[in-house]
């Protein structure tokens, strides 16, 4: 804490001074005496656990490579006793002369009920070299095969199983004990891995089981795969020969404060697949519960004395302190929220500045803003203003570190001052979030009687970086302020030397925008003035683009399309959404854009085939209008497209600002039967409760789970999760980001409805969507000069 003394208060500073010197020594010798023998002892007690700890990791992890081991091993017995021993005599009997039918139907129910029953697999199939099942089951056996198969898959794959080479052993552990893998190969060719299966940690062991006599032609091989979940009778052998207290298995290192977490890894990537929990036996632990008891006491007598000297000192001093701490209260502190003041963050933003110019340390300034203050003042009046000034700056203060600096400069004004930022900015990236956050939620104001939803806007810039005095800094933090702003607000800005041209290059842009539309709608008035064409705005370089989507089922056949938009800029090229909608938002164009994309959209929709639709996005400040609605039935009037066709695609922000007007609006549209989809699932607030409330027809989960297919088991849990909540309600979902054939059948499998993406399509203009040609008859896109946006 920076504090300035006055000059009076020098006799003050010279007696808190010298008994500080008495009271310091008291305090070194006593806590020093203290300090040696209680960290000895915690260093012997912690050595020892942390030996005990290792020798019984040491031991589970040996464990776990023997079970795999023996799996490996029994199934390679089985496979070579039945190579061996039944497949020739089943040759020699007769009973069949293909060798591909020899292990089908009853005989291969017969090995896999041996497998299980025999040697105590929890189960076992008996499948071909494509995944296929090679033996009778009933349908809950069927279906479980199902969602197991394509983990299967790679394993059959696996080129150990078919080599030729003399037998191995393969055995690589890694010296981290956080990261474990077990594989075998054996003899005949057997192999066995640790991986999740149907969310528990698994052993699985195949072998091959039939092969051709030498000399013959080689049949469809055919495999045994076995099956044994390690979280329930086995975990209980391993914690009885282990000595394990309480052992249990978790998805999550989710142990107690008295619990250890062993990590189990998949044998093919290493990922993790759960964690074995148990109450180790901690030598060490006991030793110092034993002798804390006589520590506690003698750290208690210490520190009677040294608290008797304090008081003594303090309430000689108290009065004194009290004074002079509320004269610097008045003087650079704000009245009203309790922080320092404009003249105190001056003085410590000088004061950093000059330790920045003989050290290498990195501190930051920032500015912040509460983004819709005055509609709270001028709605709710200036006494809720004021409260939720004091539960902003309450909300900022709780994320802060206690070394940073936190002021009011004036109105819904605060600065930042964030010291010794050391680690790579991560503290800025924390802590800027978390008031962005904190910001973002609801203030009760007027003792519940209203709520404000305001959020703020941060701009930051990194001392000494970007400059050295304090006039530079705090413009470059007003700069990054501005660009939070236009950027769409509740968000922070880091400052960048390309900001200072950024708002000059953003208002050329928008004029530009403007301009075409103007442009647009001069050439429809003069049109309509000739009698030689329609009244609607003609919009110039713009041009809608299309990305079809497909049914999941049925031969991917195309359900429907997207419609983009794109802007053919005569100097920078062809333009996506992001680089010109901020602009048209900015400047309340968004409107007469959005409008011109849905009427071109459900033109081009009415050409094609009458069992598909066209989606359409739309932004908050559409939804914001009091007559959307009757405006998107305007448009389907005049092209003529069914409501049912016309599919408008929302995002979760548009839900949560003035839900009750949004409310009303979806539900007009809903009652003519346009369709609502909720687009980016999962990636913003995702409340449950907006499914229900604004009934919404379609859910798009995001790209970024559908490509960690594959990759991440977590993006197949969060998918299936969307995908079982959507079948519950009714509520059909699309995949986006599709690009692999993996990704197109495992979506398949998990069960959504439609699939788009790269691997179908690309978006495209309306003349080379080929899967509606023969339906639009080789109508091209509306194009108005030389311009096109999608």
């Amino acid at each position: 804490m920076h504090i300035v003394v006055p000059s009076s208060s020098n006799t003050f500073q010279k007696s808190w001074i010298a008994s500080g010197r008495i009271l310091f020594l008291i305090a070194i010798s006593g806590l020093g005496a203290i300090g040696l023998v209680v960290l000895s002892a915690l260093w012997a007690g912690t050595e020892s656990d942390a030996a005990a700890l290792d020798r019984q990791r040491q031991l589970v992890n040996a464990r776990l490579r023997e079970q795999v081991d023996q799996v490996a091993h029994v199934i390679g017995q089985f496979g070579n006793g039945y190579l061996a021993r039944v497949y020739p005599a089943s040759r020699s009997a007769g009973v069949s002369s293909s060798l591909d039918t020899v292990l089908t139907g009853a005989a291969g129910s017969a090995i896999s009920e041996t497998a299980m029953s025999a040697f105590g697999y929890d189960q076992a199939f008996v499948v071909d070299d494509k995944a296929q099942l090679s033996m009778l089951t009933d349908a809950k056996t069927e279906k479980r095969y199902r969602w197991m198969k394509p983990l299967f898959l790679p394993l059959l794959k696996d080129s150990r199983l078919t080599a030729s080479q003399s037998p191995t052993f393969t055995d690589r552990m890694p010296s981290s004990l956080e990261s474990r893998r077990a594989s075998a190969v054996r003899p005949n060719h057997a192999l066995a891995n640790l991986m999740r299966l149907e969310g528990r940690p698994t052993i699985v062991g195949i072998v091959a089981i039939n092969e051709a006599p030498e000399g013959q032609p080689q049949p469809t091989r055919q495999f045994l795969i076995v099956v044994r979940f390690l979280d329930g009778a086995a975990l209980d052998e391993l914690s009885r020969q282990q000595g394990l207290n309480g052992a249990r298995f978790a998805r999550t290192a989710d142990a107690d404060e008295n619990e250890v977490a062993f990590q189990i890894d998949a044998t093919a990537n290493g990922e993790p697949i759960g964690f074995i929990v148990w109450r180790p036996d901690l030598p060490g632990s006991r030793v110092i519960g034993r002798l804390m008891p006589a520590l506690s006491i003698a750290a208690l007598v210490i520190a009677v004395l040294f608290s008797v000297l304090l008081v003594r000192l303090r309430s000689s001093l108290g009065e004194l302190k009290r004074s002079e701490l509320h004269a610097r209260q008045l003087a650079l502190h704000d009245v009203l929220t309790d922080l320092p003041n404009r003249a105190l963050f001056a003085m410590r933003f000088e004061e950093c500045l000059a330790e920045t110019r003989y050290s290498t340390e990195r501190s930051a300034v920032a500015l912040l803003d509460l983004d819709r203050f005055k509609a709270v003042n001028d709605t709710f009046g200036h006494a809720a203003g004021d409260e939720l000034i004091r539960m902003a700056a309450e909300r900022i203060r709780s994320v802060l570190r206690p070394g940073d600096t936190l002021a009011r400069l004036g109105g819904d004004e605060f600065a930042l001052l964030l010291r010794d930022i050391r680690d790579d900015d991560q503290v800025l990236l924390s802590i800027c979030d978390a008031i962005v956050a904190e910001l973002g939620r609801p203030f009760p104001l007027l003792r519940g009687e209203a709520v404000a939803r305001v959020g703020g806007s941060i701009g930051l810039t990194i001392v000494p970086d970007a400059g050295r005095t304090a006039d530079d800094l705090m413009r470059y933090a007003d700069v990054a302020l501005y660009e939070a702003k236009m950027g769409g607000r509740g968000q922070w800005r880091v400052y960048s030397p390309s900001m200072d041209g950024g708002r000059n290059a953003r208002d050329i842009l928008k004029n530009e925008l403007r301009e075409v539309l103007a442009k647009g709608t001069a050439s429809s008035a003069d049109s309509a003035q000739t009698g030689s064409g329609s009244t609607r705005p003609d919009f110039g370089s713009l041009e809608v683009y299309y990305q079809t989507v497909h049914r999941a089922e049925g031969g991917y056949a195309a359900s429907g399309a997207e419609a983009l938009v794109r802007w053919r800029h005569s100097q920078r090229g062809l333009l996506t959404p992001a680089s010109f909608i901020p602009a048209a938002e900015e400047g309340g164009l968004i409107d007469a854009l959005g409008f011109w994309v849905l009427r071109e959209a459900c033109k081009a929709a009415c050409k094609w085939p009458v069992e598909t639709f066209v989606a359409v996005n739309v932004s908050p400040a559409q939804l914001r209008r009091p007559n959307f609605a009757e405006e998107v039935f305007t448009v389907l009037e005049e092209t003529g497209l069914p409501p049912s066709r016309l599919e408008l695609e929302l995002t979760e922000s548009s839900l949560i600002e003035d839900n009750s007007d949004v409310y009303t609006v979806l539900k007009t549209l809903r009652s003519r039967g346009i369709q609502i989809s909720l687009d980016d699932f999962g990636t913003g607030f995702s409340c449950l409760s907006h499914l229900v409330r604004f009934d919404i027809d379609r859910i798009k989960i995001d790209r970024s789970f559908v490509s960690q297919l594959g990759a991440k088991a977590n993006g197949a849990a969060i998918i299936g999760a969307i995908v079982t909540l959507s079948r519950n309600l009714g509520i059909s979902t699309t995949a986006e980001g599709v690009e692999t054939e993996y990704q197109r059948d495992f979506l398949t499998a998990l069960g959504c409805t439609d699939l788009q993406g790269y691997f179908f399509s690309k978006p495209v203009p309306l003349r080379e969507l080929d899967c509606f040609a023969k339906s639009e008859g080789g109508a091209g896109p509306r194009t108005i000069a030389s311009g096109a946006i999608a």
